[in-house]
């Protein structure tokens, strides 16, 4: 089976995205894919004044095959198909693979197109399958628990880790509390050094190598302090299984959703953060004390992300949806994910 994989990561590489993009490089290793990545082209301010989420593409070349997997950070992605000429002709079957599916003003007429696409939430299924007239399933959003899991459990010397969007009076009160000589805590922020460009890919091991050394990770639903005008999810992001992964515990406030009952399922697999940020400091003051009896939970955390949350388990029941052969070295890794979970089981 001839497959090719398209996907923004290469061309436009971003810190926020780079656990997505690990999903389209491990679907073109697993399917020794062809690998194509367009450049935007910049709109003219008319045509982004009528259009905003419309992007133009520079032309890839492609002879096509039997499969074009696309992989969207949001449904605008799906008209990266445009960068193919002759796309739907070159092609046998085009599938995608949609992550922020709740953007529904974001859905391009190309969706139309699709033989098929995955979303993220059971919620949005409706909404293109409706519109668009293509299958749609739901699959969840994972990790590459194979490449970023801890190896050992070692000393965690960052108390609290907040990365990407915190809300600005926590974030606020957090500092205060935190940062002043005074305080024998160390909360860091914002750690990564550019959002997006080359260096976004080298500063993910950076990332996780701070999540494997820090205690408490902070995670917040989108709709604490929203900012900006786009529409909110309750969505798990990369970020609470990044944390759950590194054996972070997860403080904060969880969302409420389905996908957050199906996917944290497990006992204080997140711990829920006072509405009120001072209460907050005090609960995270009283969690550090705690650091040894919570070890375990570290652990739980860890063997249930290997357990339910790595790419690959999304990628074969990706394969059983859209009727593709599973690739063999899927199934090898597979199975080392299961030696891995069997050494974080409960009593080892």
């Amino acid at each position: 089976m001839k497959t090719s994989v398209l996907y923004a990561g290469l061309a436009s590489p971003h810190a926020g995205w780079v656990a997505i993009d690990e999903l389209a490089e491990l679907l073109a290793y697993y399917f020794e894919a062809e690998v194509l990545s367009p450049k935007p082209v910049p709109a003219s301010w008319p045509v982004r004044k009528l259009r905003p989420h419309r992007v133009h593409f520079e032309p890839l070349q492609s002879s096509g095959g039997d499969v074009l997997i696309v992989v969207a950070r949001g449904p605008g992605d799906l008209a990266m198909i445009n960068a193919i000429p002759d796309c739907r002709k070159k092609f046998s079957k085009i599938f995608g693979f949609v992550t922020d599916s709740y953007f529904q003003s974001g859905f391009v007429k190309e969706t139309a197109l699709f033989d098929a696409i995955t979303v993220t939430a059971h919620e949005d299924v409706d909404y293109p399958k409706n519109r668009f007239g293509i299958a749609v399933h739901q699959l969840y959003q994972g990790a590459d628990c194979l490449t970023w899991v801890p190896r050992k459990m070692q000393e965690r010397e960052i108390d609290v880790m907040g990365f990407g969007r915190t809300p600005p009076s926590y974030q606020t009160c957090f500092s205060r509390r935190f940062h002043p000589a005074s305080s024998p805590y160390l909360y860091l922020h914002s750690p990564l050094g550019n959002a997006s460009g080359p260096s976004v890919a080298l500063e993910r091991g950076m990332l996780f190598k701070l999540l494997h050394r820090s205690r408490i990770s902070l995670a917040f639903h989108l709709y604490v302090e929203p900012q900006g005008g786009r529409p909110r999810s309750m969505m798990v992001t990369s970020r609470w299984l990044e944390s759950l992964l590194s054996g972070c515990i997860v403080a904060g406030r969880r969302p409420v959703s389905r996908m957050a009952d199906e996917m944290l399922f497990w006992p204080d697999a997140t711990l829920e953060l006072s509405a009120d940020p001072a209460a907050a400091a005090d609960q995270l003051v009283d969690l550090l004390s705690r650091n040894v009896e919570l070890e375990q939970q570290r652990r739980s955390n860890i063997f249930h992300s290997l357990s339910f949350h790595d790419w690959r388990y999304r990628i074969a029941a990706l394969c059983a949806l859209l009727d593709l052969p599973v690739p063999a070295a899927l199934s090898k890794d597979v199975a080392r994910l299961q030696g891995l979970c069997a050494s974080y089981a409960p009593g080892n």
